[in-house]
């Protein structure tokens, strides 16, 4: 008679192929899948599932845990939402390669780019590697999900060309170097390469990998690819729609040229464009002449919120204001008050563009000046025209009484249109994803798009089926990205599982909370109705509680 570590009995499984769910049982051993409908033998644990779904366990391919790893190898809250892999090292930033000499420069990007801030760095992430393969060496031990990491093409271009690589495009003989670096990387088990179009660095500058020419990222596409696998993930020039598509093309011609599928987020519905028309059009420019170019597009309205004591992406393009928002919060407040400024400032923020212009919509959310209890819920346009004062002059004295704490919301401008994104979210090729979970903690919590899905577009509103919604958090995205070990609940798949109650599935609300090193804070959000998560076999949440288990491994 066989035997079996686990055995998951009478569950409905939803097997992440986009198949039918059926009832039966799932046997594990070594980590793996060993039975899936019926097992006939004994088990050292035995769970009575009736009532429950097994699922594969989701995987988010577009995450920023790559510092938060290496204190908190649970990569919290993800977890806590079925997820089983995180994908790291998006947007064209990772934490290797670098030498200690270009530590301060990565930090700077990543304080820019991704809101994770300096002290925090200081305090929790010791850079006692240099290469790829070091770093997940470093993280490797107490791993919690599984990651796959991306090499950062801003990091590898720093790393080989120092300063000149945010002033010209690379010579043959760096090229060369780059390209021995990411097989290095991909050999050590590194998942592809990110670049970005569109960030810039702490003075405002192109990140290094915008001044890489097609030739450079053709070679390093073809490099990463020489093992079989690797995704090429960018960050498009979003501002400007006709970059934006100029961008796509480019995704083309590298797919084209090495193989590669090119990964592109994120793709947002909008009031003006409810269903991502000009970017899906593009995308399927580019398959018809038989490029692989896939977007990302995410199942919550993408809200923030903004607080004068954080980072806000909604500063970025008032130099003035970011400026100040660089300073440690004590200077910040003597900035803020002060008349000169005060008045600079003002004047700035009148007919703000880009991101700046959606200042007007926020509304007013927690505070706790007594005096500020009056403007709850109203949008800032609305105080303004109240009160007869500027934009500028309202988010500051609001924000100075509550000692730079008040916190204004952005909510229900993208990504709001359900029925929109519901069609994004089925399109062919967009992939389930942009979370941007463990970045901009101050601002949102990526993490729970997971369980939102669940929640609302399969129990609530109908509008996908259980077995497609699974299909696209696992056995999709686990074949497009190089991820042929898990994904699916299949005989010999690593038994990366999620055990959940449909009924209770709910996604809590954001709490702002302080628990990160450094001092610093960050957005999480909760989950209920998971029943137990599995990594590799092992169960790392049970009854929405942690055990002692790290079993995630490098994939």
């Amino acid at each position: 008679m066989a035997s079996t570590d686990l055995l998951i009995q009478n569950v409905q499984i939803v097997n992440g192929t986009g198949s039918e769910p059926f009832t039966g049982d799932v046997a594990v051993k070594d980590g793996k899948i060993a039975a899936v409908g019926e097992f006939d033998g004994t088990a050292d644990n035995t769970l009575d599932a009736s009532g429950l779904t097994l699922a594969p366990g989701f995987i988010d391919i577009h995450t920023h845990f790559d510092p938060q790893l290496c204190w908190d190898g649970l990569a919290t809250p993800s977890l806590e939402h079925g997820v089983t892999t995180v994908v790291i090292g998006n947007c064209s930033l990772s934490l290797a390669p670098v030498t200690q000499s270009g530590t301060d420069k990565l930090v700077s990007m990543f304080q820019v780019i991704e809101d994770i801030k300096k002290p925090t760095f200081d305090a929790a992430v010791p850079f006692s590697w240099e290469s790829f393969p070091e770093y997940l060496q470093h993280i490797l031990p107490g791993l919690g999900p599984n990651v796959a990491a991306l090499i950062g093409h801003s990091a590898l271009r720093f790393y080989v060309m120092g300063t000149e690589s945010q002033d010209r495009v690379a010579t043959d003989e760096e090229i060369e170097k780059m390209c021995e670096l990411v097989e290095e990387a991909m050999a050590a088990g590194a998942a592809g390469i990110s670049s970005s179009y569109v960030d810039v660095d702490e003075n405002m500058n192109p990140v290094p990998s915008r001044l890489a020419d097609l030739r450079e990222k053709i070679a390093l596409a073809k490099a990463m690819r020489k093992n079989g696998r690797g995704v090429w993930q960018v960050v498009p020039f979003f501002p400007d729609p006709v970059e934006y598509m100029k961008n796509i093309q480019e995704l083309g011609e590298i797919s084209l040229a090495s193989g590669a599928m090119c990964s592109t987020q994120p793709v947002l519905s909008s009031p003006d464009a409810p269903l991502a028309e000009p970017v899906v059009a593009a995308l399927e420019a580019e398959q018809a002449r038989g490029a692989k170019v896939l977007g990302q597009v995410m199942p919550r309205c993408f809200d923030m919120n903004m607080r004068l004591s954080e980072t806000s992406m909604l500063l970025y393009s008032l130099p003035a204001w970011k400026a100040i928002m660089d300073l440690p919060k004590e200077e910040r407040r003597e900035q803020f008050e002060d008349p000169v400024s005060r008045e600079v400032l003002v004047n700035q923020m009148k007919g703000a563009g880009g991101m700046s212009a959606a200042l007007p919509f926020l509304t007013v959310g927690d505070v706790n000046d007594p005096g500020n209890q009056q403007y709850k819920g109203k949008t800032l346009a609305e105080i303004c025209q109240s009160e007869g004062k500027e934009l500028g002059e309202v988010i500051l004295d609001i924000s100075l009484a509550d000692n730079l704490d008040a916190e204004f919301r952005l909510q229900g401008v993208l990504n709001a249109d359900k029925a929109s994104v519901a069609q994004l979210l089925d399109h062919p090729l967009l992939h389930f994803g942009a979370s941007d979970a463990g970045a901009h903690i101050t601002q949102f919590c990526g993490t729970g798009d997971t369980t939102h899905l669940l929640e609302y577009y399969v129990r609530e509103s109908g509008q996908f089926s259980l077995q497609r919604a699974v299909y696209r958090m696992t056995g999709e995205v686990a074949a497009d990205w190089g991820l042929d070990d898990r994904g699916t609940i299949e005989i010999g798949k690593a038994a990366d599982l999620v055990l959940f109650d449909l009924q209770k599935l709910h996604c809590g609300d954001e709490e702002f909370v302080d628990d990160f090193p450094g001092e610093a804070r960050r957005y999480v959000r909760g989950a209920e109705g998971y029943k137990a998560v599995f990594v590799n076999g092992e169960i790392v949440i049970q009854d929405g509680e942690y055990t002692s288990a790290r079993p995630g491994k490098i994939v």
